[in-house]
């Protein structure tokens, strides 16, 4: 099954939620719903995707969780939960009762503390996502990361998945310190990665030539077993939509073999996350 990794929606009439957009995006300043993707994933042969909070708010991840149910492509949701408040443990093993959701996100990259990933008070949420079986996904930028392979060195079994290859700056050209972080993150086997969100980041004059070797090196750190496709769709409209990423993907990775694809395709977030969902259901 091929699956998009990594999908947005939301409803500007909530807009006080969703701080990082405003009336001077028009791309993104409108509501996004599951008949706006749909036929972009009929195009591809998209069978399902990841939904993936992009407010640090319960009401949104509730919201996401009751769209699932009634989406059929939804496959799956990552959600938000506050790690800092006393009572996480318990709001994760609540999220954890939904059929739906597969993992956690805190928006990291937006807390002005860098050191946040090492507070000893979200501990606690770690711990909880590791006994409830779900994922965290790391939306983090380079500065973080090396804070990031601390939490892996107290929490060796939490199943983390970096998000836009953790935004590398490619348009400074400056990547040799994310390079060397990446690699080591790389060397924990319970880690992944997505391929996404990186044209965004190039900004709008990005050409795959820009992006080839920020993507030949996240397949070197991870590999085609440990890499996962995603969209960033809606945000994706601010580079040139959805078409174009996913053409631009399947040449950046066309010399991979068939079942190498397959997995950088929908393999691996099929493993990562849906995987997950089936053996707690069954538990």
């Amino acid at each position: 099954m091929k699956i998009d990794s990594h999908q947005h929606f939301w409803e500007v009439r909530h807009e006080a939620t969703y701080p990082w957009m405003s009336p001077d995006q028009p791309a993104l300043y409108r509501d996004y719903a599951p008949a706006d993707l749909a036929p972009l994933l009929s195009a591809h042969g998209i069978e399902g995707t990841i939904l993936v909070q992009a407010a640090p708010t319960d009401s949104e991840t509730d919201a996401l969780l009751a769209l699932a149910e009634r989406t059929d492509f939804v496959k799956g949701v990552v959600g938000w939960c506050q790690f800092a408040d006393p009572a996480a443990p318990a709001r994760i093993a609540a999220l954890a009762r939904s059929p739906w959701l597969c993992g956690l996100r805190p928006m990291v990259q937006d807390i002005m503390d860098d050191d946040w990933l090492l507070r000893e008070d979200i501990h606690p949420a770690f711990d909880a996502l590791v006994a409830q079986r779900l994922t965290f996904d790391a939306l983090v930028h380079p500065r973080h990361l090396r804070r990031l392979s601390r939490i892996l060195a107290r929490c060796p079994t939490l199943d983390i998945v970096i998000d836009h290859g953790a935004k590398p700056t490619i348009p400074s050209g400056q990547l040799q310190e994310w390079r060397d972080d990446m690699a080591a993150l790389a060397r924990h086997p319970g880690i992944l990665c997505k391929l996404s969100g990186l044209v965004t980041e190039c900004g709008g004059d990005w050409s795959i030539d820009r992006l080839r070797p920020v993507v030949a090196h996240l397949l070197d750190c991870f590999g085609p077993d440990r890499l996962m496709w995603g969209s960033d769709w809606p945000v994706l409209n601010l580079a040139g939509g959805y078409d174009h990423w996913w053409e631009t993907a399947q040449t950046l990775t066309s010399h991979l073999s068939v079942n190498e694809r397959d997995a950088v395709f929908g393999g691996n977030a099929q493993r990562f996350y849906l995987d997950r969902l089936a053996l707690r259901a069954g538990s």
